[in-house]
């Protein structure tokens, strides 16, 4: 019994740990990351491209920019950017705002996502 208790002590410390180092991320494997997102959106003040700017992103409202054309799903969503909703959107942004415009399938790999986020908040002020 106690050898149990010690391996679900350990397991859950890791799990605890992993998930600390996820949410900080890293923002210079952000910068990779972000390539993902460059295509469409910029990280400039008023410059819209296929996406909106993401410039000053971090506790906006969804569908804020009066000079970008949004879906009306997302003007609908209701969503303030936080490091938490961005997380979630970017996994699957069809399962959290479905018939949004943004034809992309998501970035699965939650390290991955953390350290867009770390890169996004140093990039976007």
């Amino acid at each position: 019994m106690r050898v149990a208790t010690c391996l679900a002590v350990v397991l859950s410390l890791t799990l605890f740990l992993m998930a600390a180092a996820r949410a900080d991320g890293d923002a210079a494997r952000g910068e990779a990351r972000f390539q993902d997102c460059a295509a469409c959106h910029k990280l400039e003040a008023g410059s819209n491209n296929v996406g909106p700017s993401l410039h000053g992103i971090f506790e906006r409202k969804a569908a804020a920019l009066t000079d970008f054309r949004y879906s009306p799903a997302m003007k609908r969503s209701g969503i303030s950017w936080t490091p938490e909703t961005l997380d979630k959107f970017i996994a699957d942004p069809q399962a959290m705002v479905s018939a949004n415009r943004m034809p992309y399938a998501g970035m699965a790999n939650p390290n991955d996502r953390a350290d867009l986020i770390a890169y996004l908040k140093k990039m976007s002020k």
